[in-house]
């Protein structure tokens, strides 16, 4: 089994990595290069606050559109170019080509956001002259970045799995802003009443808490992220990203391919 999900992984990390992450890169390569004389421009203090900022929200803005577009696209394209028959055809069960599938976007995923990263820390010691320990601190920022992402590909699989690639797109979108609101839903369900209490508090433990993986303000600024913050979402992200995949195999492994 660890062998066809691996197999089933790499395609999927080799084509994705082909097709979208060089082009992803040098946008954001060139977005940084466009930056950086403005940047050189603003006072000392305020240079670093603000290249963290617009690097950290620069990959997560990329990294959010390639697990949506190209999560939903893993399995409808398979379908349409029918190359998912003779894959489904050798001893590969449908719900193994679901895993290899997310293994294999994490996989591009991750490439992808360590490439970044690393031009991202390029600049800024082109720009401030250097890298101090408080810059590690960034890290912690990326790492839920992707965290975030592994909740994204799972819902985009999830939604793929038995919907068409625009319906899909719009579903993942839409949980995954309202999940940026997740804390004011339950907000306004401690303050609600009956119906609307009840529909508030459910929706906000339905829809994947993302605010709480944001934290690129408070890193920009060298507030100190609390191991037990990591730990919360480390399990919190990889907990609901499992239970989105085992329903994208429960799904996908009764629907109807003719």
């Amino acid at each position: 089994m660890t062998r066809r999900v691996g197999a089933v992984a790499f395609n999927t990390f080799r084509e994705a990595v082909r097709d979208r992450v060089l082009y992803n890169l040098i946008l954001f390569a060139l977005l940084l290069v466009a930056c950086a004389p403005l940047i050189s421009e603003i006072s000392v203090g305020v240079q670093r606050v603000l290249l963290i900022n617009l690097s950290l929200t620069a990959i997560s803005i990329f990294g959010t559109v390639i697990s949506i577009f190209v999560g939903i696209s893993l399995v409808s394209k398979e379908i349409e170019r029918k190359t998912l028959y003779p894959v489904l055809a050798r001893p590969v069960g449908r719900g193994e080509f679901i895993v290899g599938k997310y293994f294999g976007l994490a996989g591009t995923l991750a490439v992808n956001t360590l490439a970044m990263t690393v031009g991202f820390y390029l600049v800024l010691f082109l720009i401030m002259r250097n890298v101090t320990a408080a810059d590690t601190n960034v890290l912690i920022a990326v790492y839920f970045l992707l965290l975030q992402f592994l909740v994204v590909i799972g819902l985009a699989l999830l939604f793929s799995s038995f919907s068409s690639p625009l319906l899909s797109a719009l579903f993942t979108l839409a949980l995954f802003v309202a999940g940026s609101f997740a804390q004011d839903l339950r907000g306004f369900a401690g303050s609600a009443h009956g119906v609307a209490r009840w529909f508030s508090w459910s929706a906000s433990y339905i829809v994947p808490n993302v605010d709480r993986l944001n934290v690129i303000t408070r890193v920009a600024h060298d507030e100190k992220i609390s191991a037990a913050l990591v730990g919360y979402n480390t399990v919190y992200a990889l907990l609901y990203s499992c239970v989105a995949v085992s329903g994208a195999m429960l799904i996908f492994s009764r629907r109807n391919l003719k």
